[in-house]
């Protein structure tokens, strides 16, 4: 717990003034809780008792109508008061709270854009938008409504207590008997609290993961008639984590019952001493009123400080959960150089790579491989044979587990990631759209570019007609994931945008995958423009992608089984040539016509 209130306290750091501004409003708040009371005292024991008062010589002489009406304003007073600083104190801590959620919202979204796609890949995405969204709000929670309510109660219980002792210590001793009993029920009760949550967090990360699946997997869904069994696999997450939450309720009610009980247990005790000592004429009434009005405002802060130690433990769950992001060291450490500002040159070279997800499947395996600036590289092979997995180590998407990849000579994890990844152009699978317009998409690798360069990448990618027929033309919104545009239309939309990015090195994944062949061979003349002088990689399933490259590289189980031009690998009559014959010659086939 001590690492962990730390770590809130240097959330608390940057605003540290606030913070003291919200001492500052519970100390006053504690004084007029403390003097609240008092005029009601007065009115019983001096207006209408005649008994004097210390502080006020000559009290008793006063007219007791004026004294009333003065001790009743000044009641009014202190409670107005009362209510306008809990109104700024109220105004400060929830400011307090909600800047401390937004900082580290945008710390962990931050962090979890520089951790790598290995990282990702073992993660599931509603489980990291529940440690985002909702796992941050518990700083606020530890915060405003567990710390400074501790504070608050504390400094309310001394003053208290400072005006209790002198007026009968007996009674101020018995009305704290209870106390013991109080903080040992606090640790038994927040054991079990903590338990609870943490299965109660973990079941809602379940349901956030699994809603997040199946509203990015609908299409699928609906195509083979899964609904009712992933509505069942909905329903029986959303109990799991309703039951868990039912659980933490029924803790947490219990707890508050148990408090109250002993709370209540106590004040009858105190209020039976009190009657007894104004029966025997050691009290007197006005003070059996004020000790008793204490008490109750005694038990207030106590009861308060348990309360909000229950909450600060359900709470910590959540923040261990958002610190255990932050305290994941990034895997992909950055580098100290930077790229010329004319760039690369585009040598790219991989020296005895090797690459594993997990330990025990290997991906890549002593990749040996040197291409030149401005060749055309073709990698074919079947699906899992490693070919994206080889290309994403140009971009340090990941580090190789054995060996090294250079660019320009340089081990490319000596480069700052960003100044790397500004020398690489990709078109991936699927293609990714955003909801921007369509101008912002297109222009999304490089946003200092002008209408004029947009317009020329969305024609060179042979989709500025279907663009200036919608109704805003490039000011269009696009809609969320895609979903206005065909397969095709978003295809060329990152065609486009790798266009306009017009880097050194360009990676194109099934660049014409979801195109038809008249489209393609139309796309196929501004992929020319995008390759021209640039060291380009396809991976390629379509003949017309393969033929054009210098090379082509055949990927089986994670080694270079095959590399050479097209016409060197047919001749050699081996995995090419057999791969060629059986999925790329009948597309020629169908191409031309046969």
């Amino acid at each position: 717990m001590s690492g962990l209130g730390g770590k809130i306290l240097g959330c608390i750091r940057p605003y540290r003034w606030r913070f003291v501004g919200a001492l500052a409003q519970i100390f006053l708040i504690s004084v007029f809780a403390v003097l609240e009371p008092w005029p009601l005292r007065l009115v019983i024991d001096t207006v209408l008792g005649g008994k004097p008062v210390d502080f006020l010589p000559g009290s008793e002489t006063w007219p007791k109508l004026w004294l009333a009406a003065a001790l009743c304003a000044a009641l009014v007073l202190i409670v107005l008061g009362s209510g306008a600083l809990n109104l700024v104190y109220n105004w400060l801590a929830i400011g307090l709270g909600q800047r401390m959620v937004n900082d580290l919202r945008a710390r962990l979204y931050a962090h979890l854009q520089r951790l790598s796609l290995a990282f990702h890949s073992r993660q599931k995405v509603g489980d990291l938008m529940m440690r985002i969204t909702a796992d941050s709000f518990a700083v606020q929670t530890m915060v405003m409504n567990g710390l400074l309510p501790i504070l608050q109660s504390i400094v309310m219980l001394a003053g208290m207590l400072l005006v209790m002792i002198p007026i009968d210590p007996l009674l101020t001793a018995v009305s704290l008997t209870v106390v013991p009993l109080l903080i040992g029920l606090i640790f038994v009760f927040n054991r079990k609290i903590d338990t609870v949550a943490t299965t109660a967090r973990d079941t809602d990360s379940q349901v956030y993961s699994l809603v997040h699946w199946g509203m990015t997997s609908i299409k699928h869904v609906q195509a083979f008639t899964k609904e009712d069994e992933e509505h069942r696999r909905f329903m029986a997450a959303s109990g799991a984590a309703l039951h868990a939450h039912r659980l933490l309720y029924f803790w947490q009610g219990a707890y508050s019952g148990v408090i109250n009980g002993v709370v209540a247990a106590g004040s009858a005790l105190v209020i039976f001493v009190g009657a007894r000592d104004v029966l025997n004429g050691t009290l007197s009434v006005g003070e059996l009123v004020l000790f008793t009005t204490y008490l109750a405002r005694l038990y207030v802060p106590v009861n308060q400080i348990t309360q909000s130690w229950g909450l600060i433990a359900g709470a910590r769950i959540g923040a261990a959960r958002c610190f255990e992001i932050l305290e994941t060291e990034p895997d992909l450490p950055d580098g100290t150089l930077d790229f010329p500002p004319e760039g690369a040159k585009g040598r790219i070279e991989w020296q005895g790579v090797g690459f594993r997800y997990r330990a025990d499947t290997p991906v890549l395996r002593g990749i040996g491989l040197a291409v030149e600036p401005g060749q055309t590289v073709a990698l074919v092979g079947a699906t899992g044979a490693g070919k994206s997995t080889l290309l994403g180590l140009i971009a340090r998407f990941f580090d190789p587990t054995e060996g090294r990849v250079l660019v320009d000579g340089v081990d490319i994890r000596q480069y700052r990631i960003k100044s790397l990844r500004r020398q690489v152009s990709m078109v991936l699978q699927p293609p990714l759209v955003f909801p921007l317009s369509v101008a912002d998409n297109i222009a999304y690798g490089r946003p200092d570019a002008t209408r004029e360069q947009i317009r020329e990448a969305a024609r060179l990618a042979r989709i500025d007609r279907m663009i200036e027929g919608l109704p805003q033309g490039y000011d269009s919104l696009v809609g969320e994931a895609g979903a206005t545009f065909s397969e095709g239309e978003k295809q060329r939309l990152t065609i486009a945008r790798a266009l306009l990015r017009d880097s050194p090195i360009l990676v194109l994944d099934e660049p014409t995958s979801a195109l038809d062949a008249e489209t393609e061979a139309l796309v196929m003349q501004g992929i020319d423009r995008l390759t021209r002088g640039k060291t380009t990689f396809i991976i390629a399933h379509r003949l017309s992608t393969v033929r054009r490259a210098d090379r082509i590289l055949v990927l089986k189980d994670g080694i270079i089984a095959e590399s050479g031009s097209f016409s060197d690998l047919m001749r050699c009559n081996g995995l090419f040539a057999t791969l060629y014959n059986t999925q790329f010659a009948p597309a020629e086939e169908t191409q031309i016509g046969v």
